[in-house]
């Protein structure tokens, strides 16, 4: 994992979250220091290339103008990329736009591809409220929010060098479908407060945009795929997040295909 610490900072998220809640004050709360940094670095086999997708197919329906954000100049930009419908079989779909800086739209079907295969890899609630996929190039951190996935390929290939591509699509999709329904619902503070620790040092120091991202990947290793963790991976998030983990389990989340 040699990159691992040069992209520590994970993602870019677009769904603006306030800062605090209501009465919520965590600079003055004391809690024990998270056992990881980051969570996406832990194992890169929680999801796997062999494992299942959903994915069915792929369909080019031209170039349309479209409003992207990019994270080499910061901001948004507008662009006429190349597009892609992405369906699934769990009936969702998701338009994929691929940034006109790839030479041709064959090019950017293979981009396309590529990752609609991995995201099909990612369960139903994770990616129920995707609607669309940003495609650019450069090296530059994934972002999830604002009903979308960020991608930038650069990034691509150093999370691949350290098996972690599918690992941070969950964190970012985490960002897209659950942020805004548990960051700061009262049951998670209330996890929050009761655990007295979190995952991370990247989700403490960001409680309120990290925690449940950061969260739920573990959520979804322990409960999903605890054969591929070590046992002390596995005491380790039982130990310190138990409350959070029973807050996801309350939820009855959609797991498919993992499930």
């Amino acid at each position: 994992m040699k990159h691992s610490r040069i992209i520590f900072l994970i993602c870019l998220n677009l769904l603006i979250i306030s800062c605090k809640s209501e009465g919520q004050d965590f600079d003055s709360m004391t809690f024990d220091d998270p056992p990881f940094q980051g969570t996406i670095f832990l194992d890169p086999d929680i999801i796997t290339e062999a494992d299942l997708s959903t994915f069915l197919n792929l369909s080019y329906t031209g170039q349309a103008a479209r409003t992207m954000f990019d994270r080499r100049v910061d901001d948004w930009i507008g662009d006429t990329p190349y597009l892609f419908q992405a369906n699934y079989d769990d009936n969702l779909s998701i338009e994929i736009q691929v940034n006109s800086e790839f030479d041709d739209a064959s090019l950017a079907e293979k981009e396309a591809l590529k990752y609609a295969q991995v995201i099909g890899k990612l369960p139903t609630s994770l990616r129920q409220d995707v609607q669309t996929v940003w495609i650019h190039q450069g090296t530059e951190l994934f972002g999830g929010g604002n009903n979308n996935l960020l991608i930038h390929t650069g990034q691509t290939s150093l999370y691949e060098q350290d098996g972690i591509l599918e690992e941070t699509l969950v964190h970012e999709a985490s960002h897209t479908s659950l942020d805004a329904a548990h960051a700061q619902a009262a049951g998670w503070i209330a996890a929050q407060e009761a655990d007295g620790n979190f995952i991370s040092t990247y989700a403490q120091d960001n409680p309120y945009r990290e925690d449940v991202a950061e969260t739920f990947l573990l959520y979804l290793a322990l409960k999903y795929r605890s054969d591929r963790i070590s046992e002390s991976l596995k005491t380790t998030i039982m130990e310190t997040i138990p409350n959070r983990l029973a807050y996801f389990d309350n939820l009855s989340l959609n797991m498919y295909p993992i499930e």
